[in-house]
This record gives C-alpha cells, structure tokens and sequence, in this order.
C-alpha cells in the first residue's frame, strides 16, 4: 500500500463530512450546500485537525465544473443562445461595469490601489457557474427563458472574464503592480496587439466548435451508441467534455468552463443528448460538491471577526448591488418582473472565476491578502444565502405588486408586444389554439398547425421572437404565461386548445389554472421531462402528457391536428 494517499484522503474527508453537514443542513431546512461549504471549512488550513490537500481539491473541483458546464450545454442550444444574444450581451457587459465600479470605490477606500480596486471590482461582479446551473436546476427552470437568459448572461460573464484574466498581467506594471513571472510577451507587443490576438483566439474556437464540432460530436455518440455499452457511452461524453475543456484552455487560452459548455452544446444536436445528460448526471452532482467543499476549504473564519463591517459592504456588492442592477438592467429590455427577479437573484453571488483572477491579482502584487480574503468571505455567504434569495423571488413579487405603484406600473406599462395587434382578424381568435413557448419544440408544432392551417397565437417570454413572429404576420403576444394577463391576451377564454411547449412543469400547473378559470372546457396539451413527472400529471388531470427529445414535436403536433378541425374554408391565419 502505498503511504502517499492525499487524493484518496481528500476525497474520503469531502465526501463523507459533506454527507454528515448536508444532511443536518438538509434536517435545518437549510439548503445542502451549506453544509457542503462547513465541511470545507472543517478540513482546510484555517482549523484545526486533519487538513486536506487544498490543490487537489481544487482540481476536483475544476472537473466538477467542466463536467456542469458539460450539462448545460447538453439542454442548451446554439439557437437558445442565439435567441438571447441581445439581452444578455449588453446585459452582462453593463452589469460587470456597475458592479466593477463598486467594487473599485469600495476598494480604493480601504487603500488597494486603482489596481487592486480595480480586481476587487471585476472579482466582485461575476457569478459562480456551478452555484447558478444547481439554483435554476433545483427550481426546474433551467431551459425556461429566465433560465436561459441567465446562463446567456453567464456565458457572456465567461468570455468577459476570458478577456480580462489575459489583459491583466500586461497591464500590472501600468496599474502599480509587477511583472507576470514566466515567459515574457514578445518584445514590442502592445496592448492592442494582445487584446487582438485573445480575441482571434477566442473566435477560433468558437468557430472551430460551431463548424466543426457541430458535425463530430453528434457522430461521435452514435457510433458509440452503436457499441450498445453504456459504460462506453458515458466515458465517450465524459471523455468528450473533460478533453475539449482542456484542449480550449491549453490551445486557445479559453476556460475550462466555457469548452466544456460548448463541447455540450455541440453533443445537443444529437438525437442522444437526453441519454447523455442523464448518464452524466451522476458524476456532475459528485463532482460539483467538490467544488463547494474546495470553496470552503479556501476560507478563513477570522476574517469574520476581524473585518466585519467590511465583509457586509462586500456582502452588500454582490447580493444587493448587482442584483439591483441586473434587475433594472432586465426591466429596462421590456421583460417581466418575474425575469428581472430570477435574473437578479441567479447573479448574486461570486465563484471560480472570481477565486482565479483574486489568486492572479495577489500574484502580482495588485491586491493585498485582505482583499483575498474578503472575496472568499463575500463568495462563501452569498452562495450559502443565494437559495434564499431564489425562494424569496414569488413573495418580494406579490409584495411589490401590493404595495408599489411603481412596480404595478412596469408590470402594465404600454408595451406594444404585450397585446396582440388590433389588425389581427377576431375570426383567427375563437377556437385557436394557444402555443405557450416559441423554441425547439413549439416552432415544430407551429410548423405543423401552419401546414394544415390551423389558427394560433403564440405566447412567449423571448421579445426577440415575438419580434420575429410579428414581422411573418404570425400572432404572438410577449410575456411569462404564467401571468394571466398575457393568457388573457391571447384570448384563452375563446380557445379551443392550449398547447404548453415550455418544459416548466411548475409554471404549467398555474397556466392551466388560469386557462380553466376562463375556458372551463379548454383541451390542454403538455411535455414532461420525465416518465415520473409524466405519471403525476396524468394523475392530476391536468391534460396530455408527452415525452422525449426528438419527437416530442412531431407527436405532440399531430396529436393537436387530430384534437382541432382545420379552417377549412377559411383563409390561412397568417
């Protein structure tokens, strides 16, 4: 036996003590990764007793990441990122401005320099992949468009932070640090010239996925689909996903992360990425409580006593701050407050990348360890409060729909895409169907009822393809259906079918409630994510049910035609 077994340690102490403080987390009514991030702090450095090697938990930890990523992109499509390009850009890019600008006034006043201000506020102002991906998985809302915005938003923090972790050693020395140690740029390089280099880089990639990978990996998977072995099958996306994550980064200088995500982005256009993502799923949950036992092995509670006051301003950055500004930020592009909130609560709190680029900023003489530390301390609070934060989204709603005139104004504010144009016929809104969800699935099951002239009206949170339905004459109101009044406009009441293409099973419950409060007689029509969720629906009746991937469109559109008598003498609705 060998006497050497840090890893086999590290593994066993995480496991088993996030295993005991999970549990009683859990008996608490305290969300689990509470006491994942206590046993963290339990075996690392800054207590007493057995100390796990803080290295290699943090590379566990890194695989826990990648292999989330990998998740993401499996149920995350180049047209839902697409889809959500003009939101999420500006967004992020406004967002990551604001809170840097906290982050640097806070900073430069405790005296960290411009420079360490500077990290400070870039440290502060970007979220935790793996604390977002298990908020909006928990809540069932990860391929909702909140969801998607929010992993948009993310993606584009990434690419951001891509930029800045390449960007900050050259510009150490100018900001009142030193030198990167290790090979220097070569001899009269600019900024400019970097910056365009990262940029090619970072494009080559993307190009190399979106042309090359598209077309590899979907082959890939079947022809190890083929084998009929399922351990085959998940090391091939284990595989897949662990080597273009490390590829990206050694290749193209992108993160982990983000080669992971996009590796699953690629997998995602293969008629085998639902068996994908559920035989991955295991390995992604072990491994990302990791990530969170390394996250706390990082911290040391006596910064808690000794910089309390500091600890709440930094607290206050990422969990009122941002989310403040995320918040109008969303409101300001016409969306729901719902949107706005989900959005707000999934951004607030700080992660990986904020551990890498406070590790880098120390590294160059940029922030003194206090600042290290307070990241950590603002980090571990705001991921321990952030499934609060996420529970407390449906009362701060109903309670500013109460008692905020402004907050009832936003919500019924004249919004062109939120009612239907008044040139749409009243002959096309009796005995329509109601299509909730315009993505994958919905646009195959309005293709569908286009061929055989059945009537529709779209509702759908995305304003980007409500914009785009509008412009084919296709009626399309924009709002969360979960909002009776954007049912109303849809003219539910003089339905004859609604059709929910959105997987939200939560969501659907009350969209059905509101349909059957003005259409008792309506027909309703649903996916499920699972043979499960599918059973206790039909147990519940509350319509029919559909499952799968591929085919989900196809049955449930047909299913529809079946249901509804065509026009017929009519003319084509849109």
């Amino acid at each position: 036996m060998p006497h050497d077994v840090s890893l086999i340690s590290t593994i066993a102490a995480g496991f088993g003590l996030a295993l005991i403080f999970g549990f009683i987390a859990a008996r608490l009514k305290v969300p689990p990764l509470v006491g994942y991030l206590l046993a963290g702090i339990v075996i690392g450095p800054a207590t007493p007793g057995f100390v796990a090697d803080v290295g290699l938990a943090s590379q566990l930890a890194e695989i826990g990441v990648m292999l989330l990523m990998l998740g993401v992109g499996l149920h995350f499509s180049v047209a839902d990122l697409m889809a959500v390009r003009r939101i999420a850009i500006p967004g992020a890019v406004l967002q990551i401005a604001v809170a840097t600008a906290m982050g640097l006034g806070v900073g430069y006043a405790w005296g960290f320099g411009l420079g360490g201000g500077l990290v400070f506020g870039l440290c502060l102002s970007v979220a935790s992949t793996v604390v977002l991906l298990r908020a909006l998985e928990a809540r069932g809302v990860l391929e909702s468009m909140n969801g998607r915005i929010a992993v948009g938003w993310l993606v584009v923090e990434d690419l951001v932070m891509v930029l800045v972790l390449v960007l900050v050693p050259p510009l150490a020395p100018l900001l009142g640090g030193q030198a990167a140690a290790g090979p220097a740029a070569p001899e009269g390089q600019s900024l400019w010239m970097t910056l365009g280099i990262t940029l090619a880089k970072v494009a080559a990639f993307i190009a190399l996925m979106l042309v090359v990978g598209r077309r590899v990996f979907p082959k890939l998977l079947w022809w190890v689909a083929r084998t009929g072995s399922r351990e085959l099958f998940t090391l091939c996306v284990v595989a897949a996903a662990v080597g273009v994550a490390f590829a990206s980064a050694k290749l193209f200088d992108v993160s982990f992360a983000l080669g992971a995500f996009f590796a699953g982005m690629m997998m995602r256009e293969s008629e085998f990425s639902h068996r994908a993502a559920d035989e991955s799923l295991p390995l992604r949950d072990a491994f990302s409580v990791l990530f969170f036992v390394s996250v706390g092995m990082l911290f040391n509670p006596q910064v808690l006593l000794d910089e309390p006051l500091r600890v709440l301003v930094v607290v206050a950055i990422i969990m009122v701050g941002k989310t403040l500004a995320a918040v109008a930020l969303v409101l300001a592009f016409r969306y729901p407050m719902n949107s706005a909130l989900t959005v707000g609560a999934s951004l607030a709190q700080i992660g990986e990348f904020s551990f890498i680029l406070a590790g880098l900023g120390m590294a160059l003489g940029l922030m003194p360890q206090e600042g290290h530390s307070l990241i950590l301390a603002g980090a571990l609070i705001s991921i321990a409060l952030n499934a609060v934060l996420f529970r407390a989204i449906e009362p701060v709603q109903n309670w500013l729909r109460e008692r905020s005139p402004l907050a009832r104004r936003l919500e019924m504010r004249d919004d062109p895409l939120a009612e239907l144009p008044t040139s749409v016929h009243p002959a096309f809104l009796s005995g329509q169907v109601v299509l909730v969800g315009y993505g994958r699935v919905g646009r195959r099951i309005a293709q569908q009822l286009d061929a055989h002239r059945v009537r529709y009206v779209v509702a759908e949170q995305n304003r980007e393809r409500v914009e785009e339905l509008r412009a084919r004459n296709v009626p399309a109101v924009s709002g969360d259906a979960t909002d009776p009044g954007v049912l109303i406009q849809a003219h539910i009441a003089q339905a004859g079918m609604l059709v929910i293409a959105t997987p939200d099973a939560f969501g659907a419950r009350q969209m059905i409630e509101t349909a059957r409060t003005l259409n008792p007689g309506i027909e309703v029509v649903m996916r499920a994510q699972s043979d499960d969720e599918a059973a206790l629906i039909a147990q519940e009746g509350l319509g029919t049910v559909f499952i799968g991937e591929h085919a989900l469109a196809a049955t449930m559109g047909h299913h529809v035609l079946s249901r509804m008598q065509p026009p017929g003498a009519h003319p084509s609705a849109h």
